[in-house]
């Protein structure tokens, strides 16, 4: 029998325990204004139109009212009737590999001024130095440097289960903001001016859509709020779910102002091209015709072959990346069709299956020069960009964990000889 001081103490200290977890639940969680759902479609950022941003799946009259003035825009900003579109994906620590395809493309100097780009996650935060081209390069290095992105995954510990995330947020957010200048911001709006369209997707998780920013819009508009809600969208998403916190975004509607809770972009939308209505409409694209679709995607479609463990966590993991695997591939074949359809040029790169890629969170400062360096040198040898059939033919087979130290590069042919596809 417990003596009645144990007793006491041990009951003190449970209560104290309680009591601990109780605050903890309190002080980690987000506060917000939730919804009225009724308004829930036309809210917009308060002091915003409506251009700013729209969902990925809409109305088919909707969706063609909307995007009929940004097609018109592209067909004007492309010199040559030909704009150029890249797109960029998701992919943590893989995001290293896309900044270093455009850093060496750059090298190369053959990169074109993009018409349109487009970024989720990981893409996202690459997007604008994209966007403003080469002479961005520098920032975009060290904002993807090893000092920087190491510090990502600060975790939450004990608060973790009462919170919103395993891992912190401050540290993404600063990450962001310390790249996200009023100086990078003029620039995008003197870009956007030109009709050119820097587009980054987040997923609104209370609709289960995918939005799309228009981010030049965001820009243009100028001041502390467009900046605030400039670095918000890429905080979101790049805000992987349960392992970032969600990002509230404040909105308004009928005069009421409440909060959305946006995430990573790549939950819905993997890749940002032809999204929602946009891949099945036949009759609505002619400014797209005869362009070049340059797809960067920042991480492998398949992981190697390996046995799963029969534990709760190995089958929950690699169930998740089976199912993110495959809706990557199956966007790409996608692409294909309506790139195709439209006669675009598409190419892609992608970090092949016998790269020795370990983990999209790891952070550590050899991944990160190793990914960034490898990009960089198949770009500048002219074999970063291969033809997507190439790309899933070789998904498609089953690979065990690569042994070299590095592989060769995506492509099989050289950039200026065209993709396969559309090769005679």
């Amino acid at each position: 029998m417990m003596p009645p001081n144990s007793r006491l103490a041990r009951t003190t200290a449970l209560d104290s325990c309680l009591l601990c977890a109780a605050i903890m639940a309190a002080c980690s969680g987000l506060a917000r204004k939730d919804p009225p759902l009724p308004l829930y479609a036309a809210a917009l950022p308060p002091g915003f139109p409506s251009s700013v941003r729209w969902a990925g799946e809409m109305p088919r009259q909707d969706f063609i009212n909307r995007l009929a003035p940004q097609l018109r825009h592209i067909g004007r900003s492309a010199k040559d009737g030909r704009p150029d579109i890249l797109v960029l994906s998701g992919g943590g620590v893989g995001g290293a590999f896309g900044a270093g395809v455009l850093s060496g493309w750059s090298r190369l100097g053959t990169r074109p001024s993009f018409e349109v780009v487009t970024g989720v996650s990981a893409g996202a935060l690459i997007a604008p130095f994209a966007f403003l081209g080469p002479a961005w390069d520098a920032p975009m290095v060290e904002a993807f440097s090893a000092p920087r992105t190491r510090r990502l995954l600060r975790p939450r510990w004990l608060a973790a289960p009462f919170g919103a995330s395993l891992y912190q947020g401050k540290p993404l957010r600063e990450l962001v903001d310390s790249f996200v200048t009023e100086r990078l911001l003029r620039a995008v709006a003197a870009e956007s001016s030109k009709g050119r369209l820097l587009l980054v997707a987040t997923t609104d998780l209370d609709s289960e859509q995918t939005v799309v920013w228009n981010m030049g819009a965001i820009a243009e508009r100028g001041g502390s709020a467009a900046l605030k809600l400039f670095r918000d969208v890429l905080t979101a998403s790049a805000s992987v779910p349960g392992f970032f916190p969600p990002v509230l975004i404040h909105v308004e509607a009928a005069g009421r102002v409440f909060d959305e809770m946006h995430v990573d972009g790549g939950t819905t939308a993997p890749l940002l091209f032809a999204p929602g209505m946009m891949s099945v409409l036949s009759d609505r694209f002619v400014p797209l015709r005869g362009g070049n679709v340059y797809m960067v995607v920042d991480g492998q479609l398949r992981e190697p072959l390996r046995i799963t463990p029969v534990r709760t966590m190995p089958i929950f993991l690699r169930g998740l990346t089976a199912a993110l695997d495959s809706d990557m591939r199956s966007r790409l074949a996608l692409a294909y069709s309506f790139s195709r359809r439209h006669g675009m040029r598409l190419r892609v790169t992608v970090v092949p299956a016998d790269y020795p890629y370990r983990s999209l969170l790891d952070f550590g400062p050899s991944e990160i020069k190793a990914l960034f360096d490898y990009g960089r040198r198949c770009a500048f040898q002219r074999r970063a960009w291969a033809d997507v059939l190439d790309i899933l033919e070789a998904a498609a087979k089953p690979r065990t964990p690569a042994r070299a130290a590095l592989p060769d590069c995506p492509a099989k042919f050289n950039i200026s000889q065209g993709p396969r596809s559309l090769r005679p």
